[in-house]
């Protein structure tokens, strides 16, 4: 894996055979990839939606800032725990990624036990609504981030289906649970379903594996990855925190329902959701494994993944927005009617997140931590400036909007970033010609 500054020179590109068995390599892995993420986006999907229709828009609310919180300690654990994996380790001899995998997933229970701690004692303090809520997710969370462990660690050694089975069985699990969790009726009693099915496909991932993690090796393994683990960190909390923060301040300027509206759109749009939060897990491997095998195809192969996410949520938002009332209400309950004013500005922020994504993913497999950290910061405070702002002039939609502009700023600023990167190691992007 190179490092910044570091030049790549091309080895021979596979002739014939060879180059046709490393494509459908390439598609088979990128197939698990999609398949793995649509059993997450079922099991996030109906999550939400059972909250929504269960509890109404206040209390999905609620869930929501939940929700929230557990994707910025999510990211603290990808960040200082299977990012590095992700990107030093793909493709590496099985001794090696056993020794890697079992620090590495160490790494992400130590940190969902310690911040899980942080999350019980203040839930039991808030106390409300919001206190029961926070303190199941500090009970559930190191499940939750040792299941998104495992699924890092199966790709990264291209064994994409374990990863695929892994989220099917959460989703078995979240059937039974869910179902409890309705005849209890609270928030907690949701955030403790979603949590025990993780914790469920958390322990069958020790099975798949045959790998225990090592809480003791997760000091070591941070000072292995320190040149990438802390500027990940940042680069990975800075946007969810961005979210957080966005989320918190719409629910203090608009009121909590505003929080569930945006949520609510959110979930319209699950599938492409879902894909951009777990998109390392595909397709920064890919990009590693493009650039030690032709660095020449890294820019096209970024181009190519932006340009396909992109198209693909404009359509999905423009099927949604041909969508019978009648069938959003039946998914969404009351929360369709203020989630459907929204799906346009979310759409166009998703399409911009996804474009974005091919970059970064060239910026990760370079290791180039700078230049992704320094495009993680600017993008991360235009979307609380665009999201706050928007709020402020214009309620919930305005916030929608700002968010969209402040997405799409910042996905041309990791473009430009990678363009620079591709230069500096004599590949630049493929031009795009317009008849």
């Amino acid at each position: 894996m190179t490092t910044e500054g570091e030049k790549t020179t091309a080895p021979a590109a596979p002739a014939g055979p060879a180059r046709q068995t490393a494509k459908r390599a390439m598609v088979g892995r990128l197939s698990w990839g999609l398949a793995d993420q649509a059993a997450s986006s079922v099991s996030n999907f109906a999550v939400g939606i059972y909250v929504a229709r269960s509890l109404g828009v206040t209390a999905f609310g609620v869930f929501s800032l939940a929700w929230v919180t557990y994707g910025v300690v999510l990211n603290v654990s990808r960040g200082l725990a299977t990012d590095p994996l992700v990107v030093r380790f793909s493709g590496a001899p099985d001794t090696s990624w056993r020794g890697a995998v079992a620090r590495s997933t160490g790494t992400a229970l130590g940190v969902g036990t310690a911040i899980g701690a942080v999350c019980l004692v203040a839930g039991l303090g808030l106390g409300g609504r919001l206190g029961p809520a926070f303190a199941a997710l500090g009970v559930m969370l190191p499940g939750l981030l040792l299941q998104d462990a495992w699924r890092f660690s199966f790709f990264a050694a291209g064994a994409g289906r374990k990863a695929f089975v892994n989220d099917v069985v959460w989703g078995v699990a979240l059937v039974p649970a869910l179902v409890v969790a309705a005849r209890v009726g609270s928030v907690a009693a949701f955030v403790f379903a979603w949590g025990a099915s993780a914790t469920v496909a958390a322990g069958y991932g020790c099975i798949q594996s045959g790998i225990g993690p090592r809480m003791t090796e997760a000091r070591g393994w941070l000072r292995e990855q320190r040149d990438l683990g802390y500027r990940y960190l940042v680069e990975n909390v800075s946007l969810s925190g961005a979210s957080q923060l966005r989320a918190y301040g719409l629910g203090a300027i608009v009121g909590v329902g505003a929080v569930g509206a945006v949520r609510g759109a959110e979930l319209l749009l699950g599938p492409f959701l879902a894909v951009l939060m777990g998109l390392s897990l595909v397709t920064v491997p890919e990009a590693a494994r493009v650039l030690r095998r032709a660095p020449h195809q890294l820019g096209r192969f970024c181009l190519l993944l932006g340009g396909g996410q992109a198209a693909g949520a404009l359509i999905w938002g423009s099927a949604l927005l041909l969508m019978p009332g009648r069938f959003g209400e039946l998914v969404l309950g009351d929360v369709w009617h203020s989630a459907s004013q929204l799906i346009v500005p979310i759409t166009l922020g998703v399409a911009g997140a996804g474009l974005g994504t091919g970059a970064a993913a060239g910026l990760r497999a370079f290791g180039a931590a700078r230049r992704s950290l320094r495009c993680q910061l600017f993008a991360s405070a235009c979307y609380v400036s665009g999201g706050l702002g928007g709020a402020a002039v214009a309620g919930t939609v305005g916030s929608a909007w700002g968010v969209a502009a402040a997405t799409v700023s910042g996905s041309a600023v990791w473009w430009l970033q990678l363009r620079s990167a591709l230069r500096e190691h004599n590949h630049p992007l493929p031009e795009v010609r317009t008849s």
